[in-house]
């Protein structure tokens, strides 16, 4: 074990107006454990509120309308209902004096008719189907050809981003993630791979981006600068995902970001959920310079990793994922060099308390908050 208790890494550092009592962030992590209605219930305040000693919790993907749903369980921020479930989230980690944003999601074409009103098909920017399944109440099934959205629909999508941001100060968060990775709605749009318009928003660059930047200003609107982030993938091919010159758009991505002055910026940096070197040549640490606000390194963390980053200065924060699954008391467990639980990858999506809440804590006990 290495005594590195007193690393920075463990200490408390600023995030905006907030002061983070560590640099450990549990990543947004999708479990499928939401109610009728996609109303997130009283197990996921449990699950949250154990988690608590994060320095800070950004939840699981959450839809800002009905469109943006893209598996079965899976949460929203758009409802009233929804507002109050989550408020009691949000009530439970800050009564453990946690933090906890929450990411905002529209899938996009990652979806299917089995989870669309009436059966409608998914929206993207363009009708291109993405290679993959997604999960429905009848199992994994194959995706389907979107429908392109037209021109004078857009305007709608930016207002369920605002709708669900203020839905978010409703519900009690501490600030919101705008999640634009992983080849869900906001990334489709910026990646010329799926995103074949030829108006305002496709082409060049700056079209291609126009609608995140356009989320990210409506957001702003309705939260404190400094209590906005954006997650990106520049280099993950997750949902068939790719772009002919990714460091070009997301340099120009990070430049107006922090031109913006948002938090943080939310990297996963290499394949999401896999290797984090993917043989590009773009150097992920050109956003770390590009970008003046929080960056947040994200993908396949250990300690010896993060302790690595934080001592050459090439993160600010470090998320970890799986780990923060099977270990609610992670930071203490990281702070004293333990060994850690391992997750229980079959328990991962939907079910019940077990492999959700159940997970012991250091003192060898389960179902509780440090």
């Amino acid at each position: 074990m290495s005594d590195q208790t007193d690393h920075d890494l463990f200490q408390p550092c600023p995030l905006g107006d907030l002061t983070l009592p560590n640099r450990i962030v549990m990543a947004p992590l999708t479990r499928s454990r939401a109610g009728e209605g996609d109303v997130p219930t009283p197990l996921m305040a449990t699950y949250y509120a154990q988690r608590a000693t994060a320095g800070l919790i950004i939840s699981e993907a959450s839809q800002v309308s009905p469109q943006g749903k893209g598996y079965i369980q899976t949460p929203g921020i758009y409802s009233d209902a929804q507002v109050a479930a989550w408020r009691q989230v949000t009530e439970a980690v800050h009564g453990h004096h946690g933090r906890i944003f929450i990411q905002l999601w529209h899938v996009g074409r990652i979806s299917h008719p089995d989870l669309q009103e009436g059966g409608a098909l998914p929206v993207a920017p363009s009708a291109i189907k993405a290679n993959g399944q997604v999960f429905t109440g009848k199992g994994m099934v194959d995706m389907v050809t979107p429908r392109a959205l037209e021109l004078d629909e857009i305007p709608g999508i930016v207002a369920d981003y605002r709708r669900a941001a203020e839905n978010a100060r409703a519900a009690g968060f501490d600030g919101v993630e705008i999640h634009a990775a992983n080849g869900y709605l906001l990334d489709q749009f910026l990646r010329d791979g799926s995103n074949r318009r030829d108006d305002a928003y496709g082409g060049s660059v700056e079209n291609r981006a126009r609608l995140l930047l356009e989320v990210v200003d409506t957001v702003l609107e309705v939260w404190d600068k400094g209590r906005v982030g954006v997650r990106i993938a520049p280099l993950s091919p997750v949902h068939d995902m790719e772009d002919s010159d990714p460091e070009s758009l997301f340099s120009y991505v990070a430049e107006q970001l922090s031109e913006r002055g948002i938090g943080y910026l939310h990297v996963v940096e290499g394949v999401t959920g896999g290797p984090r070197e993917t043989g590009h040549p773009f150097k992920l640490s050109q956003l770390r310079e590009l970008f003046q606000g929080t960056y947040i390194g994200n993908n396949g963390y250990t300690r010896d990793l993060a302790l690595e980053t934080r001592a050459a200065n090439a993160a600010d924060l470090i998320a970890f994922g799986k780990l923060f699954i099977a270990n609610p008391d992670l930071v203490e467990r990281l702070r004293r060099d333990v060994p850690l639980n391992t997750p229980d990858e079959a328990t991962f999506y939907g079910g019940d308390a077990h492999g959700y809440s159940d997970y012991t804590f250091l003192d060898g006990t389960t179902g509780h908050c440090l």
